[in-house]
């Protein structure tokens, strides 16, 4: 038996375990200080979950270079980011029906089937969410801002933010409700990331996926426009 197995399953319900786990998703890599700040608990009680979670396996120590942290003295804070048995009992609320749907593709129609699939998502979310993005402004910040928060009601756990010294923001999702089915099939993946860009006006890259092995799904979002939106973002 493992050290993960002889631990029991982390209930997914309002605990501050889980409350915890869910802000280290949106918010990684995060520190004990920061998720005690935001959850308006003490930091001493904040370090004993995040060592129960450690514990457990739902999250992991995640090493950041002192150039990317502000200057302090003494040793420097310890940074956490959900690990794939954490992402797992996260809530999923796509994950059953996108597992059937590509499942049943795979096997009767093979990878044009999929691609198929993936592609009509991809509009689906650019219909679902060009309106929004269409009243948040023409501004690719603007625009990030407004994706991030459509993606986080959806589940993704998903946040933009600025990149130091560059012209550039991190659109950064940390929950995948279809990483399992994502894992097997990227073409879900790179089907999104093309909807993204169209969404926002501009030419966007994915860095990493939770689906490819990363703790968070990143992507980079240029601050000035280079692509023309398509009929189903602007109409």
């Amino acid at each position: 038996m493992s050290v993960l197995d002889a631990h029991p399953p982390l209930e997914v319900e309002d605990t501050t375990r889980t409350r915890l786990l869910r802000l280290v998703a949106a918010t990684g890599p995060t520190t004990a200080p920061a998720l005690a700040d935001r959850l308006g608990l003490t930091r001493a009680g904040v370090r004993r979950h995040l060592a129960e979670l450690l514990e457990d396996g739902y999250i992991a120590e995640h090493e950041v270079s002192r150039a990317a942290e502000p200057a302090r003295r003494g040793r420097p804070a310890k940074h956490y980011v959900v690990t794939g048995r954490g992402h797992s009992v996260l809530p999923t609320g796509y994950a059953q029906i996108a597992s059937q749907a590509i499942g049943y593709l795979a096997q009767v129609a093979g990878p044009d089937g999929v691609e198929r699939f993936a592609q009509d998502r991809a509009a689906q979310i650019e219909e679902r969410y060009g309106p929004t993005l269409r009243a948040a402004g023409d501004t690719p910040t603007a625009r990030a801002d407004a994706l991030a928060s459509l993606l986080a009601k959806d589940g993704y756990a998903a946040s933009a933010r600025p990149v130091d010294g560059t012209a550039t923001l991190q659109l950064c999702q940390g929950n995948c409700p279809v990483q399992d089915v994502a894992a097997q099939f990227p073409q879900l993946c790179e089907a999104e990331t093309a909807a993204f860009s169209r969404l926002l006006g501009v030419h966007v890259q994915r860095l990493a996926t939770i689906a490819g092995g990363g703790h968070v799904c990143t992507t980079n979002i240029p601050l000035t426009p280079t692509t023309s939106r398509t009929e189903g973002a602007t109409a």
